[in-house]
């Protein structure tokens, strides 16, 4: 089997990875790039981590709930193909950010999930695996396999383009789509950064709220810059 043009870990609960995961399928669908959709778990990714201590109230909720979600993606690869993660993906994480803010509960996925199977055609039984903690192995082999490819301090989502020699980064990390013109020069300018091997870390603090539904702020909009929620594109997200 060869391999993709682009290797692409998420975690469904994280804004960001689900902001960059659009943009990258439009870029997909432009250049016809064949896109492998795989796992990094910010849950197992944080499981040394006092939550209590060092994350807002909800962060543990959330990702715990990604942990659910991936253990259901897991199983879905397994038995249906990586097809179905490249369905199964935007089915979850649509519903936890293009919803109205506080629709989504991490703590009640039965619906969510059973919604997220039908509209990616899988059988409703692969539900029973939001608990398969047999899976966590797995899961944590993978979000292992991309910290390799960049360093520890990082979170989701980390892509790998043209692997395995290819250049792997973590993120880009944006706050809202662009256009079907900027898609591709956005793309061109990141890899081609990433590629320069003495390239390490471009970043900046300020910024605008995730242009999604979730927080408020509906496609389209812009948002007022702020330190918002400040590290938390790491693994504190």
């Amino acid at each position: 089997m060869s391999d993709p043009d682009v290797r692409f870990w998420f975690d469904p609960v994280c804004p960001f990875a689900w902001m960059t995961s659009r943009w990258v399928r439009l870029v997909q669908s432009q250049r016809d790039y064949d896109v492998e959709w795989r796992f990094i778990s910010l849950r197992l990714l944080n499981a040394h981590v006092d939550y209590d201590a060092h994350f807002p109230p909800e962060y543990e909720a959330g990702h715990t709930a990604g942990l659910r979600m991936l253990r259901l993606c897991a199983q879905a690869r397994d038995d249906h193909g990586p097809d179905a993660v490249a369905r199964l993906y935007p089915a979850l994480s649509t519903r936890v950010f293009d919803v109205a803010p506080d629709a989504y509960d991490p703590t009640d996925l039965d619906g969510l999930v059973a919604a997220a199977l039908e509209e990616a055609g899988l059988p409703a039984g692969l539900a029973v695996h939001l608990d398969d903690t047999d899976r966590d192995a797995q899961l944590q082999a993978e979000t292992d396999e991309a910290l390799a490819l960049t360093g520890k301090d990082v979170g989701t989502p980390i892509l790998h383009v043209a692997p395995p020699e290819g250049a792997a980064f973590f993120g880009p990390v944006i706050s809202r789509m662009p256009s079907e013109e900027e898609a591709g020069e956005l793309w061109d300018h990141v890899v081609g950064l990433a590629r320069f091997p003495g390239f390490a870390e471009l970043k900046r603090s300020l910024r605008e709220k995730p242009q999604l539904r979730s927080f408020g702020v509906e496609p389209g909009d812009v948002g007022g810059q702020e330190d918002w929620h400040a590290g938390s594109r790491r693994q504190k997200r």
